[in-house]
């Protein structure tokens, strides 16, 4: 409860801050007597669609903790934390990028994920489970996957490319609405203002499933490189066999929210809805690691 409450809460700030610079310097105003302000709308769809995603993702390191409990290893207080610590730490110099923080959070699904705006201030956090269900092999090329996401700059694409296509949504959802109900509407004028709305919606909705899709495919796209860097970072084969243990796993389930995106698994298999999931199919990406054209302990150092 307290992680649905924070994720509201968080985004609802998001969007009344948005609304309130819109208003104050006028950029909700693209519908005039004269008809629709392209200018305007341009600059309302390109806020609306792109500020929330960077403001979600500058505050994805602080949603991390306390949305999903995680516990920041800042003083080792076993070897398996410093370990940890040691492990991301010589992957990150090799990755060439900034130690991130690590953390660990309570889950017996076996996963973890990376966020962060910054490439030299990220987050990489695993779950108990992980720790638990894998050896240290495994578990090295699951933190080097989640530190190529971060090397790669995968988490400022990912809100770029989503603010984009929100932006592009809003922006021609209201055109076609505009233009529906410019042809719809009575010799009086009435039934505009509902025919808007309706065309808005309608075209809101059409346009989103093809924008989600489209996000859907890059989010497959960067698993996987991601998956290529693990292997680089950790050696081929333990990649392939980290992904064959969350393969033999009954127990693996997507994390939630935004950070769905960026965990090793998403949970279970892509059927029906292959084409709005976030990350490949297990077996395609084992596929690509054992076709990789770099031997089976290609190590970076």
């Amino acid at each position: 409860m307290k992680r649905v409450f924070l994720f509201l809460a968080t985004n609802i700030a998001i969007l009344a801050v948005i609304s309130v610079v819109m208003r104050i310097f006028g950029f909700d105003g693209y519908l005039t007597q004269n008809g629709l302000d392209y200018r305007a709308l341009a600059v309302f769809s390109l806020l609306w669609g792109s500020v929330g995603s960077f403001i979600s993702l500058a505050l994805s390191k602080w949603m991390a903790k306390k949305s999903m409990g995680v516990q920041l290893i800042e003083q080792p207080r076993s070897a398996d934390e410093q370990w940890l610590l040691d492990t991301v730490r010589r992957q990150a110099q090799d990755a060439g990028i900034g130690m991130p923080e690590v953390g660990i959070f309570q889950s017996p699904s076996p996963n973890a994920f990376a966020t962060g705006m910054k490439k030299n201030a990220a987050l990489v956090a695993v779950s108990t489970g992980l720790l638990q269900t894998m050896t240290k092999d495994e578990v090295e090329a699951v933190l080097g996957h989640e530190v190529a996401h971060v090397a790669n700059g995968d988490m400022v694409t990912m809100a770029l490319i989503q603010g984009v296509l929100n932006a592009f949504v809003i922006f021609f959802s209201r055109i076609i609405g505009y233009a529906i109900a410019a042809a719809s509407r009575d010799e009086r004028g009435g039934g505009y203002t509902m025919g808007s709305f309706i065309g808005t919606m309608i075209a809101q909705i059409v346009l989103g499933f093809l924008a989600a899709m489209i996000i859907s495919w890059f989010s497959r796209w960067r698993e996987f490189h991601a998956d290529e860097g693990g292997a680089r970072l950790a050696g081929n084969q333990k990649m392939i066999d980290a992904l064959k243990a969350l393969q033999r796993s009954s127990n693996t389930e997507p994390l939630k929210g935004e950070f769905a995106a960026f965990g090793i698994s998403s949970g279970g298999k892509a059927t029906l809805a292959k084409l709005f999931a976030t990350h490949p199919p297990l077996e395609d990406r084992i596929a690509a690691l054992e076709n990789a054209q770099f031997g089976d302990n290609t190590v970076i150092r």
